[in-house]
């Protein structure tokens, strides 16, 4: 029961970040809190995006929100995320080193047969 649930948390946290433009809000984050239009700037997004977006992020809590006279300011709930975009960022680099490696031996197997 309780590892049902902890596969759909890791399955709901997924589907928030399931978009690059998400990912992009998340990463722009990882050093504290921005506004509203300081995000649609830096990342530049639509203003209707951005809130789609945003909204996403807030429903599966991800971020938080506050609200000072008629500016939003969005942060990380857990700054915990950008170790897990961190980590598949590392992962990514992992596996295209592998593709070069692979690409690179093929190349020299082509090299020796041409010869």
């Amino acid at each position: 029961m309780v590892q049902n649930n902890l596969r759909r948390f890791k399955a709901e946290v997924f589907q928030a970040l399931a978009h690059p433009t998400r990912i992009a809000v998340v990463e722009a984050l990882r050093h504290g809190e921005k506004s509203a239009g300081q995000l649609i700037e830096e990342l530049q997004l639509e203003q209707a995006n951005a809130s789609q977006h945003l909204a996403v992020l807030r429903s599966k809590q991800l971020v938080v929100n506050r609200k000072e006279g008629n500016q939003v300011f969005y942060s990380l709930r857990d700054p915990n995320l950008i170790k897990v975009l961190d980590v598949l960022k590392r992962y990514f680099y992992s596996h295209l080193s592998q593709t070069m490696s692979m690409l690179e031996e093929i190349r020299n197997e082509e090299a020796h047969k041409n010869k």
